[in-house]
């Protein structure tokens, strides 16, 4: 084995400026990058021009690669002594599998090192004007799948229990099974009015956002997909107060487009020098921030191809 290395990089959402000092020193010294559907295209202009770029990106029913290739084509190149940066969206330890690809390395030897990254659970909500906490309003919030693993042992998510157990509701990848959420969370008890959000593509360009109350958010989010985040709680009744700075006040009819978040303009951008960790250089001039953009293409081979493919030396 030689001297490789896997470094998961939480790249955060959507805005590629969310990525971590860390994160984006390891981008920049990568020698393969296998990247997911939810981290920004523009970071892969960070990675250096001769490294490896691998796609792993996965949708709901829609996996380009299952897991265990993905893990096997960390072990593979690291074994080949590469440096390997495993690019996930947001944090790689929420609802990221990136515990799995942490035990597949430590089980091949493979020294392996986590980044954590800026979390949509969090961020998202925050770029639609939502805290998720909020004193007088809510001291405590949950982050729950709604799409969980059916080949799960242990049972589900406890709807029953979740219902009135926290202030503000979290939910990630739950746009599918909203109408069975928020009938499971109502007939527990929780408040049919309580204010409720869908963030849709969240600090992205085509950011859009949706309100409502619990017992119509369902009906009111039908236009939005994935990738999407809901927010049920008081704490919701604060989205105005952001949409009132940024002069929109669409997004509390049903399937309004709300603005996208505003980056700020930058007067320069560090870029990658080949030069290793820390080293950059800076381009002159005013750019704006580069937001979202369309996701990378899957790739036209299919999934047993395309890996074969990834393994080549």
């Amino acid at each position: 084995m030689g001297s490789g290395r896997v470094v998961l990089v939480g790249a955060g959402p959507g805005d590629p400026d969310l990525i971590t000092l860390r994160g984006l020193r390891w981008l920049r010294q990568a020698e393969v990058v296998i990247y997911d559907q939810l981290a920004s295209p523009a970071l892969l202009d960070e990675a250096p021009p001769t490294a490896l770029l691998i796609f792993a990106g996965k949708a709901t029913g829609n996996h380009c690669i299952p897991q265990s290739a993905i893990n096997a084509l960390l072990i593979h190149h690291a074994e080949a002594g590469r440096l390997v940066v495993r690019l996930k969206g947001g944090d790689p330890f929420v609802f990221g599998r990136g515990g799995e690809e942490v035990l597949a390395c430590r089980g091949a030897g493979i020294p392996v090192e986590v980044v954590p990254g800026v979390s949509s659970a969090v961020a998202v909500p925050a770029a639609a004007g939502i805290p998720v906490t909020h004193r007088g309003l809510a001291s405590s919030f949950a982050v729950v799948t709604g799409h969980e693993d059916p080949d799960k042992a242990a049972g589900g998510i406890d709807w029953d229990r979740l219902a009135t157990a926290v202030d503000t509701l979290v939910i990630l990848m739950g746009i599918a099974t909203l109408p069975v959420i928020t009938a499971r969370l109502i007939a527990a008890g929780r408040d049919l009015a309580t204010p409720a959000a869908v963030i849709e593509r969240g600090l992205t360009a085509n950011q859009r956002v949706v309100t409502g109350t619990l017992g119509n958010i369902a009906e009111r989010a039908t236009r939005l997909a994935s990738p999407a985040v809901i927010v049920i709680g008081e704490v919701v009744s604060l989205h105005y107060l952001e949409n009132a700075q940024l002069g929109d006040r669409a997004g509390d009819e049903a399937g309004a487009g709300g603005l996208g978040p505003q980056s700020p303009s930058r007067p320069a951008r560090l870029r990658h020098s080949g030069q290793g960790v820390g080293t950059a250089r800076r381009v002159t001039g005013t750019e704006s921030a580069v937001v979202g953009g369309p996701s990378p293409p899957a790739p036209a081979s299919s999934p047993a191809r395309l890996a074969r493919g990834a393994f080549a030396e």
